[in-house]
């Protein structure tokens, strides 16, 4: 099961036998003042030095979100996308659950992007996948529905298999759908992660699709939460995500280290070369 995104110059291939791809989340001003006030201004220089950070980092894709009040998404995500792809060659996940915001970032976009998201909402399905057939891009699938999260893994299984089935009967082939089962706080829920690698291990049994998580969510309200999240992190890439979406800046040891103890990393090449090239980094 090969997903693959492009941009004007670069391919990035998610598969469960290859090394995990690291999908930068930085750029969404969600709790960043600094972003979101740039945004509102229309300046996209903070936009472009977050792009260049996360790939210098390790970030294979780029999410770009422009969400954030006040802000037209339909003028600001296409000069989003436009100041990314200036900087940076890597392939780019849209992010809104705006349509028309979608659509106007599509039309600028160079390659085949992933669209973050569709979720199994009636209205989502019926919005989101025709653009996601019309421009040929890949789409990452949430499992919550009119009913909000479900509680367990298995209901989570089932809205996954009903946007599968709904983008399969528009055409859109499986491999390039991404399911992410929601991951909820465990400080308000000690059960949350349980629920969500058991459901990420149903997923990838039944359906067989890649998987990619906004893994951070879990530590919320915590203390030391880079702790609890690398901690998580590694178990739901041991479990079958394998595109999460992170701060490179903070998960990319998590993951090179995951690679390497899963035999995804052939004689440790990645893991040796990623450790030597932050050694550098520190001593300039």
């Amino acid at each position: 099961m090969q997903t693959t995104v492009r941009s004007a110059s670069k391919e990035v291939t998610i598969a469960p036998d290859r090394p995990i791809v690291i999908i930068g989340e930085r750029i969404n001003p969600t709790g960043k003042k600094r972003l979101a006030a740039s945004l509102a201004e229309g300046d996209m220089s903070r936009v472009r030095t977050l792009a260049e950070q996360q790939v210098a980092n390790g970030a294979h894709i780029l999410d770009v979100n422009v969400g954030a009040a006040s802000v037209d998404e339909v003028a600001l995500l296409p000069m989003a996308v436009k100041a990314v792809q200036e900087v940076t060659d890597v392939p780019l996940c849209i992010d809104s659950p705006n349509a028309a915001a979608l659509k106007a970032a599509l039309d600028v976009y160079e390659g085949k992007p992933l669209i973050n998201s569709v979720n199994g909402e009636e209205a989502s399905l019926k919005r989101v996948l025709p653009l996601v057939k019309e421009y040929g891009a890949a789409i990452i699938g949430l499992t919550m529905d009119d009913s909000g999260i479900p509680a367990t893994a298995e209901e989570r299984v089932a809205v996954a298999t009903k946007i599968v089935e709904r983008a399969e009967a528009l055409g859109i082939p499986r491999e390039d759908i991404l399911i992410d089962c929601l991951v909820l706080a465990v400080s308000a829920d000690q059960t949350a992660a349980k629920t969500t690698l058991e459901a990420i291990q149903g997923v990838r049994d039944q359906l067989g699709v890649n998987m990619t998580l906004g893994a951070s969510n879990v530590s919320f309200g915590l203390p030391d939460r880079e702790n609890v999240n690398a901690v998580f992190l590694a178990m739901a890439v041991a479990t079958g995500v394998n595109a999460p979406i992170v701060n490179p800046t903070h998960a990319c040891k998590t993951i090179m280290a995951a690679d390497l103890l899963l035999g995804r990393d052939e004689f440790a090449m990645n893991y040796v070369t990623y450790c030597r090239r932050i050694a550098r980094a520190q001593k300039g």
